[in-house]
């Protein structure tokens, strides 16, 4: 059965790069454009992996970690956190909210696909 990954990602362009890669590369996806449903729709798909956007509009990915980590139904998933604001520090705030992987934009298919497969694997 295939493994399924929801991509939580306000921009339309990055959301269907992401899907079709995942898709191509044999995976189930759950495309969440708003901040406002990703904790709903994470408890309806129970997805192996969340990649979540850390520049939402309207919130911040980082709460968006918080609060699955604090959900007794999604904790145990693990989120690869992608973000086009790579500061100095953030990507330690980041893990801290319970990120498990972290990429920076512009994101290369190789090690997105690493990334994603490791978080997979170790939590599978």
């Amino acid at each position: 059965m295939a493994k399924r990954i929801m991509v939580v990602e306000d921009n339309d362009l990055n959301r269907k790069l992401f899907c079709d890669v995942l898709k191509a590369n044999g995976f189930e996806v759950d495309p969440v454009a708003e901040g406002a449903l990703v904790l709903d729709t994470a408890r309806e798909t129970s997805p192996d992996l969340i990649i979540m956007d850390i520049q939402l509009g309207g919130m911040s990915g980082v709460d968006l970690i918080e609060a699955a980590k604090q959900d007794m139904l999604l904790r145990e998933i693990p989120v690869l956190a992608v973000t086009a604001f790579a500061a100095k520090g953030d990507e330690e705030r980041i893990r801290s909210a319970g990120a498990s992987g972290y990429l920076a934009k512009p994101v290369s298919i190789t090690p997105f696909m690493t990334a994603v497969r490791q978080l997979i694997e170790v939590d599978a």
